[in-house]
Parts: structure tokens; sequence; C-alpha cells
């Protein structure tokens, strides 16, 4: 069985990009900021985007530096551009949530 299955916690780089699309479509784009120590200190950023994203995160996005929460699969983008053909690998997000992790509901505990 194979698995394409990411989960990143970060902080927003930038300001997401929001793009609607003459068809109607729309994305979210965010690129996610992680940083870790083990097993040398490193930092990343990684696109994310969100295809048909609710209103709820069109309204209000959230903004750069802000911690964020994405739930995705790994996905590697192929495109023509004048320098030749290009590639990118981003995560398509199932799920995003943009809060920090005290505002996020305890567990019950009954």
């Amino acid at each position: 069985m194979d698995l394409n299955l990411t989960v990143l916690c970060g902080r927003l780089a930038t300001d997401p990009e929001i793009r609607v699309f003459e068809s109607g479509a729309r994305y979210v784009r965010y690129l996610i900021t992680t940083r870790v120590d083990y097993p040398r200190k490193r930092t990343d950023v990684i696109p994310v985007t969100l295809w048909d994203p609710p209103d709820e995160i069109v309204e209000e996005p959230g903004g750069k530096g802000e911690r964020v929460w994405a739930c995705g699969a790994v996905q590697r983008r192929y495109w023509e551009s004048p320098e030749g053909r290009r590639s990118r690998i981003e995560v398509v997000a199932e799920q995003v949530k943009v809060r920090d992790l005290d505002e996020l509901e305890p567990a019950s505990a009954e």
C-alpha cells in the first residue's frame, strides 16, 4: 500500500495569495516556514496550495508570521516556460488551520 500524507505546522512566511479563475475555481497559496534543530539546524519554506477553500478561509486567510497547520499530499507540478520544462514540488492541502496551539480546544477528559 502506498501513502502520500503530509502534516505541516509552521509559520506563514508571507501573506497568503488568493486567486480566483474565470471558471469560478479559486485557491489559496501559502508559504509555510518550518524549522528543525535535529539532525542539523535547518529552515524550509514549503509551498502549500488549498483548492476551493471554504469562504471563512478566503475571508480570513491569515497573515505573515501566524502559526498554520496544513494536512495534504506532496505533488510535483510540471509546466512549460520560455526557459523550458519546469517543475515544482508542493503540498496540495485538504485542510488548513491558521491559529496558535493555545487556540485549539483541549481534548475532553470524559
